[in-house]
């Protein structure tokens, strides 16, 4: 049961300001320095006025990320962006192009408002993908770094949405830590909201650092139920260029061949009523796996992510149908595709209690599949014969659809 205190929290939206001063001296160095007024409103406009300025900026950049629930890193690049503003785009709102760090003349992508483009240097070919597909209410593009630390506070000057908000003096930067109650909340030009289960504890937190000296952001930290990743710029240069002065063709190398993004039905073959390809794979801990090893009378195969929303909630339903279903009616592997790091898929197969055969992919494995996007779940019959695809996972209907299917086939 909810408590009532909790209730009224969640009627009302509350914003907290907290300084923590450090010293009788912080007190003088913030006042004086940074102006920053009591009100936690007032900074976060303040802090919004400044980065609204920004016309265009050229920065470095090194992105990390842990899984849910853990700080080990899992991932961490670094590239090199050249962000836009660009108000007539009302999806993402910027237009930007992303460099390989150790190679800054080698593009991996670029947004110009229309249409995404990557570069394959391995495969020297061009993807684009022009969005025509709407696969989300939202176009899956990662932000850049200013366009994205605005649309945070945008947000928490403006929701409605049960929040709080703290302001931190850390000596040369002021964080803000913003938590969201009750919803999962995501940000792509615009909050966008994720199907998760109601809780008492935040279910999205958002820390932004801000240099006392300009008003403006050096670093984010991504902290949601499903995913943890941070980013922090650098050696940052401001309004040295003019959107007019973007072209997407100086990105595009000579000799590269184009490719149009297709649609799942274009790429792909149905393989409902068809042999599941076999499997033969091993887990975190080195051991060999082969679906043919499998007596259930039904299989569930699941293609999954670490990091993937959508499938980090499907983990408890999953766990669910294991105590659900005896060995004999059910079998059930959930097979990695993002991630090929056995102890960090050992720490999120221990993080996560999940309770079934948790196996890490090979390129084969996602070929014969077809995958192209997680998660996916395929419904095998006692004959091993898939009987139902299903691709994305909302909580509750999607639960009933495999059930479902599950119990069709016993």
């Amino acid at each position: 049961m909810i408590n009532s205190n909790y209730n009224h929290k969640m009627m009302n939206k509350r914003i907290r300001s907290v300084l923590i001063l450090l010293a009788p001296f912080s007190l003088i160095v913030l006042t004086q320095s940074c102006r920053i007024e009591s009100d936690v409103n007032s900074y976060l406009e303040t802090v919004l006025k400044s980065i609204s300025k920004i016309e265009s900026a050229v920065y470095s950049s090194t992105i990390s990320g842990s899984i849910p629930g853990d700080t080990l890193k899992y991932v961490t690049y670094s590239t090199q962006t050249e962000e836009y503003f660009n108000p007539s785009d009302t999806t993402i709102g910027s237009i930007f192009t992303v460099v390989q760090q150790d190679a800054t003349h080698k593009a991996s992508w670029v947004y110009d408002g229309y249409a995404r483009i990557f570069m394959d240097w391995n495969e020297k070919t061009i993807s684009i993908d022009s969005f025509k597909i709407a696969r989300y209410p939202f176009r899956p593009v990662r932000p850049p770094f200013y366009n994205y630390t605005k649309s945070i506070i945008q947000y928490a000057l403006n929701t409605k949405d049960s929040i709080e908000v703290e302001l931190i003096d850390l000596t040369d930067t002021i964080l803000i830590r913003l938590a969201v109650y009750g919803k999962s909340v995501e940000f792509f030009g615009k909050p966008f909201y994720n199907d998760t289960k109601y809780t008492e504890e935040p279910l999205s937190k958002y820390d932004i650092w801000i240099k006392k000296i300009d008003n403006l952001p050096c670093k984010y930290k991504r902290n949601l139920v499903y995913t943890r990743n941070w980013e922090s710029i650098e050696t940052v240069v401001f309004n040295h260029k003019k959107i007019v002065e973007f072209e997407v063709s100086k990105y595009v190398p000579e000799g590269f061949t184009l490719q149009t993004k297709k649609s799942q039905s274009e790429r792909t073959v149905d393989l409902t009523d068809k042999k599941a390809p076999e499997l033969e794979l091993i887990d975190s801990d080195n051991n060999s796996f082969r679906l043919k090893d499998l007596k259930s009378k039904v299989i569930l195969i699941q293609f999954t992510g670490i990091g993937c929303g959508f499938c980090h909630l499907s983990v408890e339903f999953l766990n669910s149908l294991i105590k659900e279903y005896k060995q004999s009616d059910l079998g059930l592997i959930a097979i990695e595709t993002w991630n090929n790091d056995p102890e960090i898929i050992k720490r999120y197969i221990s993080n996560n209690h999940i309770s079934y055969h948790y196996l890490r992919a090979t390129e084969e494995n996602i070929r014969q599949y077809q995958i192209s996007g997680v998660p996916v779940f395929y419904i095998l019959d006692e004959n091993r014969i898939i009987r139902k695809v299903i691709k994305g996972y909302s909580k509750d209907s999607t639960d009933k659809e495999i059930r479902d299917a599950i119990n069709a086939l016993i």
